[in-house]
């Protein structure tokens, strides 16, 4: 039996579980993470807190397991930015979120390159993405130190390597997604020629080895969250897609060893880098997926998040909603977009609001679905779905529905660890396959379409067309 200690830094917290092979998962630690956010779409993170939340996290789980480990497993939150010092490791800026929205003006100065950066990377020229807040951050915060991804400067710390992975690298718009290596006409587009950047590895390869969480172990599994969430979810074959209900929402479809260039609106990544291949996908996010559930709630029409099922009504009544509380990402890219709810009516009660928002969130995942069927050139023919929204019953069936799509519950509430996990294993033996390091699972639900074909149709007409009354709007505030 081989233990992992696999770590899930994340947005508003981090994750460490324990695993192994024949027993599953040993134990879990979380701690709480809380992104601050400030005007002018600023969204920060204390690094010293993700650090601490990393070594508490994961030697609390350690301790818990009761055995040794054989390996660390880190995936990481992709887009988001620090400034530090690599000679002592110490963060010299707050940690730049991949919610942040400050570099807007960085972006809109590089408008003319946005055809050759999606050419060349795959990605569309927007602030979620780590090359423009790294600039931003050069023009306004510090000229000292590196500007890296916080997986750099977290892996520095328990190795004192240097060194980041393909998918995290895939999602910097510094990188030519056909070579996956750093493009260094990228780096002058966004003035960055004069960095140092990360050695990048693999994300089955041993980076080097740590005594943070006990006896001194290899490090290994690096990965960008939503891809390792893609691969736990056994997504390996092209066309396979999941999605993961977060803070946000990820919609991923694995296109094999073909980085396609999405006709779509959406972006192209490294899936993951193992056993010598590379395989891409494509995907799609939703920025606000349970932070609308916490806007219900701090709003008081929910006690808790957990409330959603017991108080969404069975039928909106006409009321629409399009989530767009921090802006639309893919297919529209309107940061300035906002969120509307059209249909109201005095006989609008709260329980309408509340199914209006999940179907609002299903809507977009759904147009989500049918743009990465367009660049695959076939319909999906299911949705994998995992993230603690799943728990919704009322949100799941609403997916089902207007996707048109069965919807398969993953049995696992960690994902993204398990994925990285997978990861380490294959590092530890070059011998295993990726499918053997995951292994085999079963949805613990299958929800399966209600709505007929053309109820969903007139649903996702009606919802596209408040979408884009929102994106416009946005456009012109």
């Amino acid at each position: 039996m081989t233990a992992i200690l696999a770590i899930d830094q994340g947005t508003s917290g981090t994750k460490a579980i324990v695993t192994d092979d024949e027993d599953g998962v040993l134990a879990i630690a979380e701690e709480q993470l809380r992104p601050v956010y400030l005007p002018g779409g600023a969204v920060e993170q204390d690094p010293r807190e993700l650090l601490d939340s990393v070594l508490d996290a994961g030697r609390r789980a350690v301790r818990e397991a009761g055995r040794p480990i054989a390996a660390v497993a880190l995936a990481n939150q992709g887009e988001t930015v620090l400034a530090w010092d690599p000679a002592t490791g110490t963060p010299l800026t707050p940690a730049i979120v991949w919610q942040d929205r400050r570099a807007e003006q960085v972006t809109a100065q590089l408008a003319a390159h946005a055809d050759e950066l999606r050419t060349r990377t795959g990605l569309v020229l927007d602030p979620y993405f780590s090359a423009p807040k790294m600039t931003w951050l050069r023009q306004n915060l510090t000229r000292d130190g590196v500007v890296t991804t916080t997986d750099t400067w977290l892996l520095h710390h328990l190795t004192g390597q240097f060194v980041t992975d393909a998918t995290t690298a895939s999602r910097s718009l510094l990188l030519d997604l056909d070579t996956v290596t750093w493009d260094e006409e990228l780096l002058g587009v966004f003035g960055l020629q004069d960095e140092k950047l990360p050695h990048i590895a693999a994300c089955d390869e041993i980076i080097g080895t740590t005594r943070a969480f006990g006896p001194e172990v290899p490090v290994a599994g690096i990965v960008v969250d939503q891809q390792a969430a893609l691969l736990a979810e056994r997504c390996l074959d092209e066309g396979s897609a999941k999605c993961t209900y977060g803070t946000g929402a990820f919609l991923l479809a694995n296109t094999g060893p073909h980085a396609v260039r999405s006709t779509a609106g959406l972006t192209t990544s490294v899936a993951w880098r193992a056993r010598g291949e590379t395989p891409y996908c494509v995907d799609g996010q939703v920025y606000t997926v349970a932070s609308a559930a916490r806007w219900l709630r701090d709003l008081g029409l929910l006690q808790s998040v957990n409330d959603l099922d017991a108080v969404a009504a069975e039928d909106t009544e006409g009321a629409l909603c399009v989530p767009a509380f921090a802006g639309l990402a893919a297919p529209w890219w309107a940061p300035e977009a906002t969120a509307s709810f059209t249909g109201l009516t005095l006989a609008t009660r709260r329980e309408h609001l509340v199914l209006a928002v999940l179907q609002g969130i299903a809507a977009q995942i759904a147009e989500l679905g049918a743009r990465v069927a367009a660049d695959l050139g076939r319909p999906l023919t299911r949705l994998r779905v995992d993230g603690g929204l799943t728990n919704s019953a009322v949100l799941m069936q609403a997916q089902a529905d207007i996707a048109q799509l069965p919807v398969d519950l993953y049995p696992h509430a960690h994902a993204t660890p398990l994925g990285a996990a997978a990861l380490a294993r294959c590092a530890l033996d070059p011998a295993l396959t990726l499918a053997e390091a995951i292994g085999d699972w079963q949805p613990t639900t299958v929800y399966e379409p209600r709505w007929s074909a053309d109820r969903a149709a007139e649903f996702r007409t009606t919802w596209a067309r408040a979408a884009e009354a929102s994106a416009t709007k946005g456009e012109k505030a």
